[in-house]
Order: C-alpha cells, then sequence, then structure tokens
C-alpha cells in the first residue's frame, strides 16, 4: 500500500469512521479500472509502470477498506473515482485530456442496482469531481443526465467544488492535444491562462498517451456488506474532441449500468459502446441468456464489440465476483473481494 488509508480517506473528503455502523456481514467485492488501449510492456518504462501499478493500488485499497469498515457501494465507488479524478496518469480529472479548442470537459456517471437510479453529467468545465456531480445529479435532481452550463450551475447550487482550468492542466496532456490538432490541420489553440510555463515532454509519453490514453477513463464497480451494487465512470474524452463531443462515458446502459446481481464499467472508442449499448448488453444477455458473466462481457467484447471495429473493454461484477475483459493488449485493473488478496495488472498476460 503505497499512502495510508487514512490519507486516501482525507483526500476523498470522508472518514473511515463515519461508514461503519450497522452493516450486515456479507462478502464484499470492488473492481476498477484506468482506461484501456495499446499498452505493451516493451514500450513502458520501469518508472512509469510503478507510477500506474502504485495509482491503482492506491485506489483498491482505499475501496477495500471502506467496504471492509460496512461503507455503502455508492460511497466506495464516489471515493474511489474521486482518487483516481486526482491523479494525473488517468484521463480523469486532473489528467483529463484536452479538446481541440485547448479546453477540459469532463463526462461521468453513477448507477445503483438495486432501484436502477442513476445520474450523470457531460460536456462539464471547472468541476473537480465529476463523479460528485453525477451522484448529486441522481440524489439531488429528478434528472437523469445534466450537460454544460446547466451542469455547471447545479454544481455550484450543490456546493460541489470548482477550480480554475488550469488546476488540470499538465504539459503532457497540452503537447498530446497539440500534436493532434496539428494532424488534422487545424490551429494549436493559446494555452490557457494560469497554466505553468511550457516544459519539455518525453516522446515516449506521448506516444503512450497516443497509444493507451485515446480513449481513456476510470471506472469502479463495488458491491457491499449489504449486497447494494454500483457502478461508476469518468472520463476527460478524447484528445482534440471536437464540436463538443460526449462519449460512451455518461451514457447509462453503455459506458456504466447496474441492475440485479450485475454491474459494469466501460472504458474504449465511446461511439462503438454507445451503439452497442455494451454496459446493459453484457447484463442483459445475463439476465435474458443466462449466461454468466465472463461469457457474456466475453461475448460482447471479444465479439461483438471487435467485430464492429471497436476497442476497449470493462470491468465488472456478477454475482459478487469481480472480472474484466478487453480487446486490446492492456487494460489498468485492479480488484479484491473480501478475505482475500488485492489483484492489480496492466498487460493483456496478467490476471
Amino acid at each position: 500500500m503505497i499512502r495510508t488509508i487514512s490519507a486516501l480517506l482525507a483526500a476523498s473528503g470522508l472518514s473511515l469512521a463515519s461508514t461503519q455502523a450497522g452493516a450486515e456481514e456479507r462478502p464484499w467485492a470492488l473492481v476498477l479500472h484506468g482506461g484501456a488501449g495499446v499498452i505493451e510492456r516493451a514500450d513502458m518504462d520501469a518508472d512509469t509502470e510503478a507510477a500506474y501499478r502504485a495509482a491503482l493500488s492506491d485506489a483498491l485499497a482505499l475501496g477495500a477498506a471502506m467496504l471492509e469498515s460496512g461503507a455503502p457501494a455508492i460511497d466506495a465507488v464516489e471515493a474511489v473515482i474521486r482518487i483516481m479524478e486526482d491523479e494525473a496518469l488517468f484521463n480523469a480529472g486532473r489528467g483529463a485530456v484536452f479538446t481541440s479548442d485547448g479546453r477540459i470537459e469532463h463526462d461521468a456517471s453513477i448507477m445503483r442496482a438495486s432501484d436502477r437510479q442513476a445520474g450523470a453529467a457531460a460536456g462539464v468545465r471547472g468541476v473537480r469531481h465529476l463523479i460528485s456531480l453525477a451522484r448529486a445529479v441522481m440524489d439531488e435532481s429528478p434528472h437523469v443526465m445534466l450537460q454544460g452550463a446547466g451542469a455547471e450551475s447545479f454544481a455550484d447550487e450543490q456546493g460541489l467544488e470548482r477550480v480554475e482550468e488550469s488546476y488540470f492542466f499538465t504539459e503532457r496532456r497540452w503537447a498530446a492535444m497539440e500534436r493532434q490538432v496539428q494532424s488534422l490541420g487545424l490551429p494549436v489553440p493559446p494555452r490557457p491562462e494560469g497554466a505553468p510555463e511550457p516544459e519539455p515532454v518525453r516522446e515516449g509519453s506521448l506516444l503512450e498517451d497516443a497509444r493507451s490514453h485515446r480513449f481513456g477513463t476510470v471506472g469502479v464497480v463495488a458491491l457491499d456488506r449489504t449486497g447494494e451494487l454500483v457502478a461508476g465512470t469518468s472520463t476527460g474524452g478524447t484528445t482534440a474532441k471536437r464540436w463538443g463531443r460526449v462519449g460512451d462515458s455518461p451514457v447509462i446502459g453503455a459506458g456504466t449500468y447496474a441492475g440485479g446481481a450485475c454491474g459494469v464499467s466501460a472504458t474504449g472508442t465511446g461511439e462503438y459502446f454507445i451503439r452497442l449499448s455494451v454496459a446493459a448488453r453484457i447484463c442483459a444477455r445475463i439476465d435474458l441468456a443466462g449466461e454468466d458473466g465472463q461469457t457474456a462481457a466475453d461475448a460482447v467484447i471479444q465479439d461483438e464489440l471487435t467485430a464492429m471495429g471497436g476497442d476497449g473493454g470493462v470491468v465488472m461484477i456478477h454475482d459478487g465476483t469481480p472480472l474484466w475483459s478487453f480487446n486490446t493488449s492492456g487494460m489498468y485493473r485492479a480488484s479484491q473481494i473480501a478475505g482475500g488478496e488485492p489483484v492489480v495488472a496492466i498487460f493483456d498476460d496478467e490476471g
């Protein structure tokens, strides 16, 4: 464990003591991802690999400690995604990619299985934790999805933390956007106000961005001690996206879904995940065809998504078992069950 649980909880804005009351002693489970893509051992240096594994381990440790203490799945999902949104390695929150006009626009969604309540936000600027906004939409509004300026106004009404766009600035993501817009023949936008002075970016990190974060997200699925199942997903979208593009992450049924004993968070080329309704499709195969979770996930990801030309993957929990499926060479991922050892993996030949 890289950071202490108390430090992780403090960073998430929650306290362990506040989550311990009234929990049944039933097994919990947790699975998370930090995006999928062309992630090859040969292309990743040791320091970068270690940083990703540490970030995944931190996120997993936080969620595991909360669920072990009896925290509701909804709190664990929100807290873990908040930690990942604050980690610049991942394409969400602070590590989000830039649009073609040099802005940061976030999308997120969350869904609870027991009553199929859900909340989502899309195309939002300046809100530090989009997953908290998605939860507020679910809990405090009559709607499922808010977007743009309206979602930002709602965030203000809910007292959610707002930050300057420079908070989200990372040189690596800016350089990746510059390269992409130049390849499209578009003008490079002016550097954002408040951004630090330019600094060199390793070519290797730009290649890693292009290959593994072109459609990155973070996502979590948690099963708590009461049997409640919750899934959530958050993203910065795609590098140099245009025209207010929105992918699958805030779309209930495409990037996030939870119902019955099945919860899914997806990452990949959002247009394909929307067309296939990937997250809900996996759960529907379980419900309608009686397939087990791994069979259903593989059928949708390895067969149907691949046949359409889409790439990416999912993490999910079915009947208390964490699992994943992806058709890329890697996916940043981790899982743990009550009484079990943590599993952290990156490449396709692990776990």
